[in-house]
């Protein structure tokens, strides 16, 4: 059974933005966080999974209704 690395190419970070804020992402571990709002997005098997239902919203923010009305100004139009 062979084990996938959760390590994204920097080349591919280097182009991969949030689909919500348009803000670039850094990796932390298994997510990819957004620089702008920090949603963070699962790594699965090495695929970054960029679906905003699909990714964990920062600490003080409990719902993505209430992530978008925090973040209104940054996010993608």
């Amino acid at each position: 059974m062979s084990t996938k690395s959760n390590t994204i190419d920097v080349d591919l970070l280097a182009i991969l933005r949030c689909p919500l804020t348009r803000s670039p992402l850094h990796q932390e571990g298994d997510y990819l966080v957004a620089e702008v709002g920090g949603l963070r997005y699962p790594v699965r098997d090495g695929i970054p999974v960029m679906l905003v239902e699909e990714a964990k919203l920062p600490p003080g923010v409990d719902s993505l209704e209430a992530f978008k009305v925090k973040f209104r100004g940054e996010l993608a139009t």
